[in-house]
């Protein structure tokens, strides 16, 4: 279908970049999400008065849960983000970090205005298509409520080379995760490769490497780095469930086992059978790579009083200035194991006074 589009407008002379768009002011129940983006989320969108509901404490979790059919879904209203997938899977961390820059994003929204709209393209039963901004257009929802307006750019017709759009977008972001990156770039080489084919359809060349990486809004080491990493499902796959390796570190490692490979097999080009065979080399380094560390959630441990003047000493008197056997000096108020166990010396000695 792209491919027949990409010919006819290729055969027509037409300039695939020549889209025209314009600002609108859009209802953003009217928007609708792209699940094949990096940014999206299984979202489910709640109505403004369900939400005050929520709010204010007259509709519960469970009640909204049910209400909306939300298992296994994000909830997004105004003032309210209720992650609903299965608690500590893969799909529940990511959905979770997510939902920590959407809030803070939406209380950015609520402040000031917005820099850079996300980009819409319509659909045929009158909605929109969300092109570039999932996260924009979440925080929006979150900070406005599901029944509000606000701009958007959007185009008149839908892109032909919509995963190249998301890719330039997503590439230049520093806050989405590796994960994102690879799988907008593998999508975006896909649409490029149906271009291709319709070039060559059409009596033109292929794109070479110099014209590709302009069109991707990326410099030519940054495209290399992709293009290496993307040989490998199982690199975006160890980057789906958390490595928290660099490129540059990731690419170094997947050039050092096929060097390694060709080496000890003698090749200097690689056949399928070879790939197979470096994946599962790679997969072998990369088990000693570890996700990133969890957030210490560990509560500081305390000790119960006996006596209320003890009590009363803890939270009026300066006590560090007490000779109860600790140091302040070397304590690490970040290890929660330390800080309990000088808690600890502290009651015990105000309960001997």
């Amino acid at each position: 279908m792209l491919e027949q589009m990409l010919l006819s407008n290729l055969n027509n002379k037409n300039e695939l970049s020549d889209e025209s768009f314009e600002y609108k002011s859009i209802f953003l129940s009217s928007v609708v999400p792209d699940p094949s983006n990096g940014r999206f989320l299984p979202s489910i969108f709640v109505s403004d008065e369900d939400a005050r509901l929520f709010v204010a404490r007259k509709l519960s979790k469970a009640q909204l849960t049910k209400l909306y059919q939300g298992e296994n879904h994000v909830l997004i209203g105004k003032s309210i983000i209720i992650n609903c997938l299965k608690r500590d899977t893969e799909d529940w961390k990511r959905a979770s970090q997510t939902i920590d820059s959407i809030i803070e994003l939406g209380n950015n929204i609520s402040v000031s205005e917005m820099i850079q709209v996300p980009t819409l393209y319509p659909l045929e039963d009158g909605c929109f298509q969300i092109l570039t901004g999932h996260r924009r257009f979440f925080a929006l929802v979150y900070a406005k409520g599901y029944g509000a307006a606000a701009q958007f750019k959007v185009y008149d017709n839908k892109p032909l080379l919509t995963k190249v759009k998301q890719f330039q977008e997503n590439a230049s972001r520093e806050d989405l995760p590796q994960y994102g990156k690879l799988q907008a770039f593998s999508n975006a080489m896909t649409e490029i490769e149906q271009l291709n084919k319709a070039r060559l359809q059409s009596g033109m060349s292929r794109l070479t490497v110099r014209t590709i990486v302009p069109k991707l809004g990326i410099s030519m080491g940054a495209y290399d780095n992709y293009n290496v990493l993307s040989r490998y499902p199982v690199v975006m796959s160890a980057y789906e469930s958390g490595c928290s390796y660099s490129f540059v570190k990731m690419k170094r490692l997947v050039l050092s086992v096929e060097s390694q490979y060709k080496a000890q097999h003698d090749k200097s080009t690689l056949n399928a059978v070879d790939k197979r065979a470096i994946s599962d080399l790679i997969v072998q380094q990369l088990q000693g790579i570890k996700k990133r560390p969890e957030k210490n959630k560990a509560p500081f441990v305390t000790t119960s009083f006996d006596s209320p003047g003890a009590l009363q000493k803890l939270l009026t008197q300066d006590v560090t200035q007490l000779a109860c056997g600790v140091d302040w000096s070397a304590l690490d108020w970040q290890d929660k194991k330390a800080v309990s166990t000088a808690l600890a010396q502290v009651i015990a000695h105000l309960e001997q006074e």
